[in-house]
């Protein structure tokens, strides 16, 4: 399978970047899967809303990479698009050509407008993100 996100995006920091729109197109015409690699505790509130996704946690990326295919072009994303980045500098060690950064995380995705999964009974409170933790159910 040929590089889908040739000449699409932008380049930075040596690595193929995808606006929200972009990313939204590829992930939607069947070909780009999503992974998200946010840690577990964030994206239980929002998610993001395509027909192929993958959560693995940063974290345990290096350990599970085995499950993603090289054939398959991914949308590599997380929270703002910063440690996206080491996750391609990993995935790309490892010989992942198709795959492209999603520029903003799902923070841009949202401020986009593309659609999103919202489940309000995981969604986190707190003073400061070090003391986030999940709302008190009912």
């Amino acid at each position: 399978m040929g590089d889908i996100f040739h000449n699409k995006g932008f380049m930075s920091a040596g690595f193929r970047n995808l606006s929200p729109r972009e990313a939204y197109a590829e992930a939607t015409s069947g070909e780009a899967i999503i992974v998200d690699v946010r840690e577990e505790r964030l994206f239980g509130y929002k998610n993001f809303d395509v027909p192929r996704l993958i959560h693995i946690p940063k974290s345990r990326i290096e350990q599970e990479n085995v499950k993603l295919s090289h054939d398959l072009p991914l949308i590599i994303a997380d929270s703002v698009g910063l440690r996206s980045h080491e996750v391609m500098e990993f995935l790309i060690s490892m010989g992942f050509e198709n795959i492209a950064n999603l520029a903003g995380g799902i923070v841009e995705w949202e401020q986009d407008g593309m659609p999103l999964k919202i489940d309000i009974t995981e969604q986190l409170s707190g003073s400061c993100v070090c003391q986030l933790r999940p709302r008190n159910r009912q």
